[in-house]
């Protein structure tokens, strides 16, 4: 393969960013079937807003492309696919934006050429149920005609401090030549380095159990916050107390939603039990962190109580609805979990946030939210999200002289709240 042109299937919050650093090295086009985004992109906007719009519109001029039309990849060689992988209703692995993408590849794959996957799976999926579709669609076989590789995306949304480039890439590739390949791909344009894989599998594997630690470490804390609750101890204090020791754990109890952290313990799940093993500590955190919505909106609910506020028809508002913060990133947000907690007590919700984007809220959760901060009183106040806009909120006027606020991200002053995780 003596010049790579690079095709990256997908122009989501992962895909392109990957696509803007490949185009600085190489001919990079990027394909999406959402023709309004493709058509926003080429007019030099990012609506997720990880690529800023001065680097999109220079990479645009330097002959990056953004399109719709399947046959504007067909002379590319190294596809790159970074489709989202999503759960059902039931949690079970949603494959089939992968199969689509895997046919697309199919459609216009060569010989010679080589497929990247960066889509979180479980281990065994690339081999498994990817390229069986590209050799079906293309005609072509697996390590005879084409090659795979497997390279996990690390993007964290909103994070403007470890940009695409700055995270350490893990690579690997379908035989030890074409791992190299991918490898030195990757290596060309990652200034924190990469890692070479012995085999997909690894890589697969290295990427599901990123989040599910993670998830697991969360779940932990969230127990805690429960227990300390009860105990009327503040779980901050003590964790701030228990971090004292260098070898501690500094994580937080919180919501756990977005597109990785709640998603891939139930690839890791599903693998298990494929293999005849159900487990134990990865489910016990799932169940403890998707819980945790329901489990804010209560704990609101007993504290009006207390202070005698009514709650039939009294008034609330949340702040924040995106799954994580200074980002307009709402896939799979827990917020909509407190909402929906909250709507069974016959309450008026308001929800702010200046980040999410009003449209998308509206078509994937139906709920309507508002982008300025209102003016009349709450009984009730939820700081949902950490924005940066929310840190410094002044929340006294909204405020009923009787009146509960909920620090979920533990970023206000206790002096001014009724409580918190």
């Amino acid at each position: 393969m003596d010049t790579i042109k690079i095709a990256v299937i997908g122009l989501g919050y992962v895909g392109l960013p990957l696509a803007r650093l490949f185009s600085t090295k190489y001919k990079t086009v990027g394909f999406d079937m959402n023709q309004a985004r493709v058509t926003a992109l080429m007019e030099g906007h990012d609506a997720t807003l990880e690529v800023a719009d001065e680097l999109l519109q220079s990479a645009i001029k330097d002959g990056f492309v953004c399109t719709s039309n399947i046959e504007d990849i067909r002379d590319c060689n190294f596809y790159i696919v970074a489709v989202p992988t999503p759960v059902d209703e039931n949690h079970n692995p949603d494959l089939t934006p992968l199969y689509k993408a895997s046919e697309s590849v199919g459609k216009v794959i060569s010989e010679g050429d080589i497929v990247v996957y960066e889509s979180t799976v479980y281990p065994g999926v690339t081999e498994d149920e990817c390229i069986p579709v590209v050799e079906k669609v293309s005609g072509l076989k697996y390590n005879i005609d084409f090659f795979a590789g497997y390279s996990p995306e690390r993007i964290n949304p909103g994070d403007k401090l470890h940009t695409v480039e700055k995270i350490k890439k893990v690579t690997s590739g379908s035989t030890p030549e074409i791992a190299r390949i991918v490898d030195n791909v990757y290596a060309s344009v990652i200034t924190a380095g990469t890692h070479s894989a012995p085999t997909i599998k690894v890589a697969e594997a290295a990427k599901v159990i990123e989040n599910s630690q993670r998830d697991i470490n969360i779940a932990f804390v969230n127990e805690l916050s429960k227990i300390f609750t009860r105990m009327g101890i503040d779980t901050q204090d003590v964790l701030e107390a228990a971090s004292t020791k260098w070898n501690f754990l500094p994580f937080k109890p919180g919501l756990v939603g977005g597109h990785c952290i709640g998603v891939d313990p139930y690839y890791l799940a599903q693998c298990a039990q494929r293999y005849g093993y159900n487990p134990e500590i990865i489910l016990a955190g799932r169940r403890m962190n998707d819980g945790m919505g329901e489990y804010v909106a209560n704990q609101v609910m007993k504290l009006m109580l207390k202070k005698d506020i009514q709650i039939l028809n009294s008034n609330i508002l949340i702040l924040g609805f995106t799954f994580k913060e200074n980002c307009p990133d709402v896939r799979n947000t827990k917020i909509i979990d407190i909402y929906a907690a909250l709507k069974e007590y016959n309450l008026n919700i308001s929800i702010y946030d200046p980040w999410a984007n009003h449209s998308i809220v509206k078509r994937e959760y139906d709920v309507d939210i508002i982008d300025q901060l209102p003016d009349n009183k709450f009984d009730a106040i939820i700081l949902a999200v950490a924005h940066d806009e929310f840190k410094n909120l002044s929340i006294t006027g909204i405020l009923n002289k009787k009146n509960v606020v909920y620090d979920v991200k533990g970023i206000w002053d206790k002096k001014l709240i009724s409580g918190r995780l």
